[in-house]
């Protein structure tokens, strides 16, 4: 089978396409045809050679945690009925970025008739993850909620389940494109981050709206993440879960403390199996029935994933950007 592989850790130039044996499904695991891998802004930092305490990947490795494809066999011990179901499912760090990949019956999650698996793949992660990060958070309808990165994979899903919620939301992307896109998904006011003014005008926006953000959920990290702390009310909840900049808003805990601001991270969206199932089962639900939409921004053919990552640090595209096995020529 074909495989993007990270001969080493570097730049994008470092993934190139590979063949290597087909996988076997052990026990208590399916063996899956990919037709669409999920990417994510952490596969370029760990491919590059961050967050090694988290990710200790060992190279050669092949990428990617999440794929949508077709059930083509059963490991022992796994209900055969599973075979030729559509199917989405996360498997780790590593494996994903792969004509076929491996996983544990637990973790698979059917995909509804109705929906792409272009689209499924496009919620593996991000549609969990947005998801727990408003349980997390748990916006009222009448709240301000403030997105950053809003125009991104995750960003765009948030923006449109806070808006479900009933929150007033404030969004900030970068560009007129972005923007745009952000207004079109539910954002009740869109702030580019572009602007050197752009916390007084968040400010502004906020203050015309009511007051202060309820929650903040900073998919950016770094200093604008940190920048966005002036504009949480006192009692708030800030979520600090992105670091697509190269590490997480440095938020000192007593100033939040001090605030009375509920303080929230990556940490507080880690789930269970059972949980991560339930989660992105209820994101390819709302999916289906048309009130999610993932905002899909180029895919890649799989050997072309070099050109995927690149895509993804220069944050050139709109929403995702997701692999297909389906080749090039």
């Amino acid at each position: 089978m074909r495989v993007a592989l990270a001969e080493e850790l570097g730049g994008p130039e470092v993934l190139v396409t590979r063949e290597l044996p087909d996988p076997v499904a052990a026990p208590g695991e399916v063996l899956i045809d990919v037709a669409y891998v999920d990417t994510i802004f952490v596969e370029t930092q760990i491919r590059s050679g961050g967050f090694r305490e988290v990710f200790p990947v060992q190279v050669p490795y092949v990428p990617g945690g999440g794929v949508a494809g077709t059930v083509a066999a059963t490991g022992e011990g796994v209900d055969t009925s599973w075979t030729g179901r559509r199917v989405i499912a996360s498997v780790g760090f590593s494996g994903g970025y792969a004509e076929r990949a491996t996983a544990p019956a637990h973790v698979l999650v059917p995909v509804p008739d109705g929906l792409g698996l272009r689209e499924a793949a496009a919620l593996v992660h991000d549609g969990v993850t947005a998801l727990a990060l408003l349980g997390s958070t748990a916006p009222k309808p009448g709240e301000r909620v403030l997105v950053l990165g809003a125009s991104g994979g995750m960003g765009t899903l948030l923006v449109q389940l806070a808006h479900a919620a009933g929150a007033h939301v404030v969004a900030v992307a970068r560009g007129e494109r972005k923007t745009a896109l952000v207004r079109e998904l539910g954002a009740d006011t869109v702030i580019d981050g572009a602007a050197a003014d752009w916390v007084e005008r968040t400010r502004t926006a906020l203050a015309d709206a009511g007051g202060p953000a309820d929650v903040v959920l900073d998919g950016v990290g770094g200093q604008m993440g940190l920048a966005a702390l002036s504009l949480v009310a006192d009692g708030g909840r800030f979520s600090a879960h992105g670091a697509p900049t190269g590490g997480f808003a440095p938020v000192d805990p007593a100033e939040a403390a001090r605030r009375s601001i509920t303080l929230l991270g990556i940490g507080d969206v880690q789930l269970s199996d059972a949980e991560h199932v339930r989660l992105a089962g209820l994101a390819l639900t709302e999916a289906a029935a048309g009130r999610l939409r993932p905002v899909i921004g180029e895919v890649f053919p799989l050997e072309r994933a070099a050109r995927a990552h690149a895509a993804i640090e220069a944050r050139s595209l709109l929403g995702k950007v997701l692999l297909t096995t389906t080749r090039s020529d």
